[in-house]
């Protein structure tokens, strides 16, 4: 199953694009990110058996055992790829909200969308390696 980020806003060179790239390169799944201008631009085409995932405020907020089970499944279902949008500055609409598969918060707090990227980086490598039984993950 293809991990697909897809984020408002250039992250460029920048200590966060070097943790974001960090996790991503650790992940043994196919991996994408694609970045849309702050405004306008296309969300790449959907392909079938798609969940897609937006990262908002009133998402779920989800322990990493809990989310990796969630991704665990969409991979066991057959899902090909798992999409998760991260929005520019005014978040998303009530009408992207409903269109929505799954909404996902990292928190009450509002994360600048740099951070959220490389924190939905880490939580994918997290998730991707609690599947696996690799050790990285302690549950405390």
């Amino acid at each position: 199953m293809l991990l697909h980020i897809v984020a408002r806003g250039r992250i460029g060179r920048s200590p966060e694009a070097e943790l974001v790239d960090r996790y991503l390169k650790r992940i043994v799944w196919p991996t994408r990110v694609s970045e849309l201008p702050d405004r306008g631009g296309r969300e790449p085409e959907r392909v079938p058996q798609s969940r897609r995932v937006l990262l908002d405020e009133k998402g779920e907020i989800l322990g990493s055992a809990v989310f990796a089970e969630r991704v665990g499944r969409w991979r066991d279902d057959g899902v090909r790829e798992a999409r998760f949008l991260i929005g520019a500055a005014d978040g998303f609409s009530d009408a992207e909200r409903g269109e929505a598969d799954m909404l996902l918060s990292f928190g009450r707090a509002t994360w600048p969308h740099l951070l959220a990227r490389a924190m939905l980086a880490e939580q994918l490598f997290r998730a991707t390696s609690i599947l696996a039984n690799h050790p990285y993950h302690r549950e405390g």
